[in-house]
């Protein structure tokens, strides 16, 4: 069994989205994933400007990007899930502990949402979903190094969007 709260703030004031989706996402790649017990995750939808800074602060990269992941341990050596699932963290050795296990934080910000929607020719819902799965892989240590890699963590992506029914075809870009 899988349980999962997502901490979800929109810095936009004027933005109303279904955090609710947001949160069937980071659900859905975690069962894809074989992942079960309590989990915590993070999400800030913000702009362009506080990506630019955190991408500046914590990558050393002076501009805006679509999704940053901050997992709680990046600075360990160790994984805190290798991508077969299996916990490499003495921590987390138990996930159906009775206290929830933080997966970190996605910082997103809507403007590249808005932008790669179009872009891509789907729905800024879809996009925005996207993004929260590509976050989420990101903190389960999935990366996109490589081509394989890349191909990987796609296939993986659209697993997930498509559970849920977010694919291309049903979320064009209007």
């Amino acid at each position: 069994m899988l349980e999962l709260t997502a901490h979800i703030e929109v810095v936009p004031a004027d933005l109303v989205l279904d955090t609710s989706l947001l949160e069937q996402v980071v659900a859905q790649v975690l069962r894809d994933e074989g992942q079960t017990g309590t989990w915590e995750i993070g999400i800030r939808i913000t702009n362009d400007q506080e990506l630019q800074e955190l991408n500046r602060q914590y990558r050393g990269i002076d501009r805006p990007t679509d999704v940053l992941s901050f997992g709680e341990y990046e600075d360990d050596d160790d994984d805190f899930i290798v991508p077969d699932g299996v916990y490499d963290d003495d921590e987390f050795d138990d996930p159906e502990a009775d206290e929830a296990a933080y997966l970190g934080d996605l910082a997103i910000s809507y403007e590249r949402v808005l932008t790669q929607a179009q872009e891509y020719a789907h729905s800024s819902r879809r996009e925005l979903c996207y993004l929260v799965a590509h976050g989420s892989l990101h903190l389960l240590g999935y990366d996109h190094e490589t081509d394989e890699e890349r191909e990987d963590m796609r296939q993986r992506e659209e697993k997930a969007l498509q559970a849920l029914g977010i694919t291309r075809e049903a979320e064009p870009y209007v």
